[in-house]
């Protein structure tokens, strides 16, 4: 007797869970093809974020389906609805809040935001979906929502006065991320000499990895009140000058045209050296205590590639300058010996 009170309702839930799958398998289907004709990666994370929890989803359906057509106590009926309703709010929850947070870093570097692609804005997204499903959650199992916010607006003071130091740094974190001094990828130069690439933008630091290949990590606080040199902003492109000393019996129209030469023949040879705006020569800082000073000013594409545009420049320079016979002097001291005064040593 009990098996024939049973058998309806579990035919029902395994035949509402399985045309629930049948219609999941059709939508992910067509979802699929869809990624495939537009190549949009937005529907891909979307796609791949729903085949799990998508599962459960069906399961739920099914469940529903089967208490409906059982015949329940009235209080067990509400608990295992309470519970399907949990299990529906935490699923969609959690992959809302993935979701969301994959989207984010995707577009942030699609459009070279540094507010995308940092952990900060990600635990941000992700924090702020999951409070507001804890939230939901809540209502619907019957909490009182208002006497926790009260609760949680008094005991976050308390909380605020304890950890003054790491609430600094994250609302200097999130100060960094509006006011975009500095971006994922710039590189920067801080006032205390610390040197590199911008890595992370973290909730409590951020990650700035050095040339060696080093990382530093500067709390937010500390980062937001030193004096930054981005030389990514406002764009990575930068003015290269190079200091050259030649002999005073040089001419001085001479050495600009040769200068100028080697510049503009190595603009097209040299990785980072650009040929736009051209490379010109200035007779600055001038007249040296032992030679002609001049600069050299060409671009480069950014900050690093000033390393071997130098390197090959001065190479260049060096072999034209020993050609066209232009001497590159080198600080000589004169010493004048006196005879000693009258009289002294008798």
């Amino acid at each position: 007797m009990r098996l024939n009170l049973l058998l309806p309702p579990l035919l029902v839930a395994v035949g509402g869970t399985a045309i629930a799958l049948l219609l999941r398998s059709l939508l992910l289907k067509q979802l699929g093809r869809f990624v495939r004709r537009s190549g949009s990666e937005s529907a891909a994370l979307l796609a791949e974020g729903l085949r799990l929890p998508s599962v459960l989803w069906c399961a739920v359906l099914g469940l529903y389906a089967g208490m409906e057509a059982a015949t329940l106590p009235p209080r067990l009926a509400g608990r295992l609805e309470l519970v399907l309703q949990a299990l529906v709010v935490v699923s969609v929850t959690v992959t809302a809040a993935n979701l969301l947070a994959a989207l984010v870093a995707r577009f942030g570097e699609r459009r070279t935001l540094a507010v995308g692609v940092t952990g900060l804005a990600q635990t941000v997204v992700k924090a702020s979906v999951l409070a507001v499903g804890g939230l939901i959650l809540l209502g619907d199992l019957g909490v009182a929502i208002t006497p926790i916010l009260t609760a949680l607006g008094v005991g976050g003071l308390a909380v605020a006065l304890a950890l003054q130091d790491t609430l600094s740094n994250l609302f200097a974190g999130v100060h960094l991320l509006a006011d975009k001094p500095i971006r994922v990828g710039d590189f920067v130069r801080l006032e205390s000499g610390i040197e590199g690439f911008v890595a992370d933008i973290g909730w409590r630091s951020t990650r700035i990895r050095m040339l060696p290949n080093n990382l530093v990590i500067v709390p937010n606080a500390k980062l937001a009140q030193n004096t930054i040199t981005n030389y990514h902003l406002p764009e990575p492109r930068m003015s290269l000058l190079v200091p050259i000393g030649v002999s005073y019996a040089a001419d001085p129209d001479h050495v600009e045209r040769v200068l100028v030469e080697e510049a503009t023949k190595a603009a097209g040879e040299v990785p980072g050296l650009l040929a736009e705006p051209a490379p010109f020569v200035r007779f600055i800082p001038g007249f040296g205590a032992y030679s002609l000073d001049f600069t050299l000013i060409c671009p480069v594409a950014s900050f690093v590639d000033q390393y071997l545009a130098q390197h090959e420049l001065r190479k260049r320079i060096l072999r034209r300058f020993r050609g066209e016979g232009i001497e590159i002097p080198f600080p000589v001291r004169t010493i004048e010996l006196r005879g000693e005064r009258n009289g002294a040593g008798r």
